[in-house]
């Protein structure tokens, strides 16, 4: 009953949100105005078309599909109290390359967005045209380099540049008492594809040994026997993959089913709502994975978790939030704080310079003591931090000393997705 209640609760945001960005696009001077920010609004906020760039359907929609949820959450517990009313339209990449390209184009062409709010797995396919047309984009980098090389660009959880080696995953690992892992990613990916090669280097720098590394695996596919056959046969007890659920869970089944004992099984994608929403069977295979969180998990109990948590009921989500929701949410935060420093009635320029201005970033309180400084990406990309949780039952379970677990780049050590 709760999976079906947050599909509507999510489906409904959705509609409200597209009907939202139609009826304020109907209109090109109200657009038009809302785009380059001469709509007349008050110093002290004002009401701005925002574009959601999202997998709604397709394979990849199994992470990302809730974004705009978040984001409504956000617009009306951060962005409404500052004074800014959120209109949004919302973007299907139908989780292609091709598709979140042409969202992109009607975000721009027919939406006539002041900015982007972009949480995809699709996003670099169409970063190159968002860049060309000058378009600031707030979003989380899951997906490609564009997060630390585009100056329009802006992750909420950091520039990560995952052609860097970081000691963190290799840190968890040891802590976990993992001795011999196995990592896959996605092909199409470059984040995905540099993760599984990148955290295979990193427990390699921490002792530990690799049996086997697949970053060239089918987008979304679940075709994993031979997969989890080659794992087997490599005698791996950990396990890791920067993918979608429905393939990380059918490899955990796969392995488990082949007599593999999964002592440390870690994904980077899963927690909260993602898994709780997804059935049973899922529940089942996600027993005693742990999953890397990159902002504060709810069950801290902090003042920023508890404030999230309270915004999401207010929509009607009672359960864990996704990690769509939390893309959503802390991408609000920043597009807030890009606006109050870009001041009244910016213009798509103005809010790039102001958005990369911003020294302190900390996602409403969600990366707890942690602040992002937007001027200063190197440095974002060479730390990496994580929350650790672990599924039992229907209850996620901090791991004590991953408050968050932070490492930093290994010096000269690098990956490539193209090698």
């Amino acid at each position: 009953m709760l999976s079906n209640k947050r599909k509507l609760a999510a489906a409904a945001a959705v509609l409200l949100m597209v009907a939202a960005g139609c009826s304020s696009s109907k209109s090109t001077s109200s657009s038009s105005s809302a785009a380059s920010g001469t709509s007349g609004a008050a110093p002290s906020g004002g009401t701005y078309t925002i574009g959601i760039l999202t997998d709604v359907t397709g394979l990849a929609a199994s992470g990302n599909k809730t974004t705009a949820l978040g984001a409504q959450v956000g617009a009306a517990a951060l962005a409404a109290p500052a004074g800014y009313s959120l209109k949004f339209v919302v973007g299907d990449t139908e989780s292609s390359p091709g598709g979140a390209l042409s969202a992109a184009q009607k975000l721009v062409e027919q939406g006539h967005v002041l900015a982007v709010i972009a949480v995809s797995s699709l996003t670099f396919s169409a970063a190159s045209y968002l860049t060309s047309q000058g378009i600031p984009v707030v979003g989380l980098g899951e997906d490609g380099p564009e997060w630390v090389t585009a100056n329009n660009m802006f992750s909420a959880f950091g520039a990560l540049d995952t052609t860097r080696v970081s000691t963190t995953f290799g840190q968890v690992l040891k802590r976990l008492g993992a001795t011999d892992v196995g990592a896959l990613g996605y092909g199409i990916s470059p984040t995905s594809a540099e993760s599984a090669k990148g955290d295979a280097a990193s427990a390699q720098a921490a002792g530990i040994k690799v049996g086997y590394v697949n970053a060239q695996f089918a987008f979304g596919s679940t075709n994993v026997e031979p997969i989890a056959l080659a794992m087997e046969a490599a005698h791996i007890d950990a396990f890791t993959a920067s993918v979608d659920g429905n393939t990380a869970f059918a490899l955990i089944t796969a392995l488990r089913q082949g007599g593999v004992k999964l002592k440390v099984p870690i994904l980077a994608t899963g927690y909260g709502g993602d898994i709780l929403t997804a059935g049973p069977g899922a529940i089942q295979a996600a027993q005693g994975v742990y999953f890397l969180v990159s902002f504060e998990p709810i069950e801290m109990h902090t003042a920023a978790t508890d404030e999230f948590e309270s915004a999401l009921k207010s929509a009607g989500i009672t359960i864990d939030p996704t990690f769509a929701e939390y893309g959503g949410y802390a991408s609000v935060a920043l597009l807030v704080d890009g606006l109050k420093a870009a001041g009244p009635n910016p213009s798509r320029a103005a809010l790039i310079s102001a958005l990369s201005g911003i020294k302190s970033f900390d996602a409403a309180g969600l990366l707890g003591s942690r602040t992002l400084d937007m001027t200063n990406r190197a440095a974002q990309a060479s730390t990496t931090c994580f929350w650790l949780t672990q599924l039992s039952g229907t209850t996620f379970r901090l791991i004590s000393g991953a408050e968050p677990v932070c490492g930093s780049a290994i010096p000269g050590k690098t990956v490539s997705a193209s090698s």
